[in-house]
């Protein structure tokens, strides 16, 4: 059933422990049109490996602008679960939800993942959580209670950031935009959109094109948008697919597909990796 359950005392995160991504996906949500639900829905089910979700029921942690639960949902999801931490991505995914969506088969919520508990929260067949759990401030706790919401036979689909050597360097820089104002935000924001432009120009690309079709393979997001989202995405932790395997395979889950694995400089940033485990039955 569509749910709207937001904490009226929580409109305000510390800045220090957590950059406010809500307030980012609320903007990009105003640019959200049918191109960038093709996509998201798109590359939804390249991630899954499959074009539909009938009879499914559908998971998704860290629901940030809804558009992810919106896709499964048109991919038919029998029951689509959103959650996320800040109320303002709890706002706007129902909002999206609202507008694209005439079924009550969803319910959005303002939740904790540390918080739920693994006995009297709902098992789903698809437990997806891309790019949220590093930014939780303890992300194998995370993974594990992520991987204990999938039903047995069922996917837990993930993104995370690649380990580089420069993650020491974007964990610090991160810290320094949460918890900076809008000069310093202004600065590294311009500083490091200009630096991708030249790289651009010196690789002979043109990155007026790139920024303007940024949509395409990138999940329906704004080159903007996900420049913001990685300057200020702290808390910030990082994981390598041995890590990951190492960490998921005892707990009976076994890696079905990854994509975008291989580890690089991150000079630009890392990047995420993504994850397609499955659950095995015991």
């Amino acid at each position: 059933m569509q749910d709207l359950l937001v904490k009226k005392n929580s409109l305000k995160f510390d800045q220090k422990t957590h950059f406010e991504f809500g307030e980012n996906w609320a903007r990009y949500s105003k640019n959200i049109g049918e191109e960038e639900i093709d996509d998201a829905r798109r590359e939804l089910a390249r991630l899954l490996s499959r074009d539909s979700l009938k009879g499914k029921t559908f998971l998704d942690i860290g629901c940030g602008s809804g558009i992810h639960s919106l896709a499964a949902l048109l991919m038919d999801a029998s029951d689509v679960h959103a959650i996320d931490i800040d109320p303002y991505s709890v706002r706007t995914t129902c909002s999206l939800l609202e507008t694209h969506w005439n079924k009550d088969n969803y319910k959005v919520e303002q939740k904790n993942i540390f918080n739920i508990n693994s006995d009297l929260f709902p098992a789903f067949d698809i437990v997806y959580s891309w790019g949220v759990l590093h930014h939780t401030g303890d992300m194998w706790s995370a993974i594990e209670k992520a991987a204990s919401l999938v039903k047995p036979g069922g996917v837990l689909a993930i993104a995370i950031y690649r380990k580089t050597p420069l993650c020491s360097f974007w964990k610090k820089e991160k810290q320094l935009f949460t918890n900076g104002g809008p000069i310093t935000r202004g600065i590294l924001t311009t500083t490091y959109m200009a630096l991708k432009i030249v790289r651009d120009i010196v690789r002979l690309k043109n990155p007026l094109k790139k920024i303007l079709r940024y949509r395409e393979g990138t999940r329906g997001m704004r080159w903007k948008s996900d420049v913001i989202d990685w300057l200020g995405g702290y808390p910030y932790e990082s994981a390598s697919l041995e890590e990951i395997q190492s960490r998921l395979e005892p707990h009976g889950f076994r890696l079905s597909q990854s994509f975008k694995t291989k580890a690089e400089w991150g000079v630009f940033g890392s990047g995420c990796a993504e994850y397609l485990f499955q659950r095995l039955v015991n």
